[in-house]
This record gives structure tokens, C-alpha cells and sequence, in this order.
């Protein structure tokens, strides 16, 4: 039963990349707080998670002709960041993680949150 679960978790995640809503967010968020899965392996899951729902998005960019030629440079330091935070990753206690990557998306919500409202008025 836990497969179906988990195979349910990862097709709704999906389809909610698919509207681009940051269903690896999500899907982190699952695996840590209902699977318990640990932080670290949650977060190279995702990583993995990421490929095949980025690469999905960057053909559709590509044939509606969404891409940007400053892209090239958003992929190198995506690159170099990558590098970085899997280091940090593995220097940092799970615990830790949890808490700095619950701040983050407090952080992302709220500013979500007051930037649509300005928007909108």
C-alpha cells in the first residue's frame, strides 16, 4: 500500500509541475513530513525529480520560442550553485536543512503573497 501512496504523491506532484506550481517543492515536502524520508535523500530525490518535469518545460520553451539567450548564463550558475548547496548539503545537519528550507518557503510564500496584491491594485 505504501507504493501505491507513494506513486500517487509523485503523479499528483507531477501534474502539478505541469502548471508550474513547484510540485518538487511539494514532493520534498511529502517525502520529509509523511514518508519520512530523510532531508537529505528527500532533496536528491528531487533532484532527480527535476530532470525528466525540466526538461519536459524546457521543450515546450523551446518550441514556442520562450527561450532567452541570457539562459546560458542562468544554466552556469545554476551549475555553480548546484555544486555549492550539494557541498553544503552534505556539511549541514538534516535537522538544519529542515529548518533553513522551511524559512525558505515561508520567505517565497509571503513574498508571493504581498506581490500579488500589489500587482492586483
Amino acid at each position: 500500500m505504501s507504493f501505491v501512496i507513494n506513486a500517487a504523491a509523485g503523479f499528483l506532484c507531477g501534474i502539478i509541475s505541469g502548471f508550474g506550481i513547484g510540485g518538487g517543492t511539494l514532493l520534498v515536502i511529502y517525502m520529509t513530513n509523511l514518508a519520512m524520508v530523510p532531508q537529505s535523500t528527500a532533496q536528491g530525490i528531487n533532484l532527480l525529480y527535476f530532470l525528466p518535469t525540466s526538461s519536459g518545460a524546457l521543450i515546450s520553451h523551446f518550441k514556442r520560442k520562450l527561450i532567452h539567450p541570457m539562459v546560458v548564463w542562468s544554466i552556469l550558475a545554476g551549475i555553480v550553485t548546484t555544486a555549492l548547496g550539494a557541498y553544503a548539503a552534505n556539511v549541514i545537519e538534516g535537522v538544519w536543512l529542515k529548518k533553513a528550507y522551511g524559512i525558505f518557503l515561508l520567505y517565497i510564500g509571503i513574498r508571493e503573497l504581498f506581490s500579488k496584491r500589489q500587482k492586483q491594485q
